[in-house]
């Protein structure tokens, strides 16, 4: 039954009152009238289309995934309130060159054969098959948790042993992304404390940032040396968080990366102001063992002039929420 203004108990004030708290979520009552009103957070998808790609509008961010139904990540990338263009090439978070010890799986992750689908909760699933001479199945799902916020998880299905694999993880930027900077655990630049390091044309063209020791033998093991287009990375200070930014100064568009520690066991990048303008996380790094499925997650967050103290928090933000959803449900007694 419908009341109108005249019929109500506290008259047109009343309507009033509870007109003004339903239009802005008020989460209070009007005396003997309007009920507490609760928000819905609002969580982007992407949307399927007739050329097999995925769009997104995350009101934060818009673009697409697998660009011509290609495994190319996100790719037409536009910060949606400043107009600013994030990615270019091969898009941001798309799988690149995947190692094992002193081997490489053909040049790219890009040139395998992969399907996609959309998932119930607006996630897309894409799978690249176990094939010969590649005895692994792979997939990648990416999905919006928050407008700012994309999570990516890949996850590795060994049908036979991947001695210390790798999963390469591309991100390329427009060339207005100058800045590129890792968070490393001693920054030589502010006296051996913690900070974010920029990678300066003087450290060298390639730089590579390993978790430990460990992971910097991985890197120099062979594996780089393959052609076509071997690298020859320069050895940078461990990194203190698997954390990682390009800024825009002109727009003051920052974009981060980040993994949990046990997933990433370095980040590189070339200096600041070189034609690729990227950054790439290297997963994994372990043995994955016949019949074993591992996983490795990674999150794209977007933010304008964050400082370094709000790109920290938002990182641990990010480990509290992988804590809390591995963790098993309980019930209040």
């Amino acid at each position: 039954m419908r009341i109108s203004a005249i019929d109500h108990p506290v008259g047109w004030l009343g309507y009033l009152a509870g007109f003004i708290a339903l239009s802005f979520g008020a989460a209070q009552t009007v005396p003997g009238s309007v009920l507490p009103v609760q928000r819905k957070t609002f969580r982007p998808a992407f949307t399927a289309t007739s050329e097999g790609e995925y769009q997104f509008d995350s009101g934060v961010l818009r673009g697409n995934l697998r660009a011509e139904g290609k495994s190319f990540g996100l790719s037409s990338l536009v910060h949606v309130a400043s107009g600013v263009t994030l990615s270019r090439g091969y898009g941001i978070f798309s799988h690149y060159r995947v190692f094992v010890t002193n081997a490489r799986f053909g040049t790219a992750a890009w040139d395998w054969p992969s399907t996609a689908r959309l998932l119930d909760d607006g996630a897309v699933e894409v799978r690249w098959p176990a094939e010969e001479g590649r005895p692994f199945e792979m997939t990648a799902t990416y999905r919006w948790r928050e407008p700012s916020s994309l999570d990516l998880e890949t996850v590795v299905k060994a049908q036979k042993d991947l001695p210390n694999f790798e999963a390469f993880l591309a991100s390329y930027f427009d060339p207005a992304f100058t800045n590129s900077l890792v968070f490393v655990r001693e920054n030589p630049e502010a006296g051996g404390k913690p900070g974010f390091l920029s990678a300066k044309k003087t450290f060298g063209d390639w730089q590579m940032f390993p978790r430990d020791a460990e992971a910097a033998s991985l890197i120099k093991d062979g594996r780089w040396k393959i052609e076509p287009h071997p690298v020859d990375w320069v050895i940078m200070p461990e990194f203190g968080k698997p954390l990682a930014m390009r800024r825009d100064p002109k727009s003051g568009i920052a974009a981060a990366l980040m993994s949990p520690p046990e997933d990433c066991f370095a980040i590189s990048t070339p200096y600041e102001t070189e034609g690729h303008y990227s950054v790439y996380l290297s997963l994994f790094g372990r043995t994955i063992r016949a019949g074993e499925m591992a996983r490795a997650r990674t999150r794209f967050w977007i933010a304008q002039n964050p400082s370094d103290e709000q790109v920290l928090n938002k990182y641990q933000a990010y480990l509290n929420e992988l804590r809390r959803r591995a963790s098993p449900a309980t019930t209040a007694r």
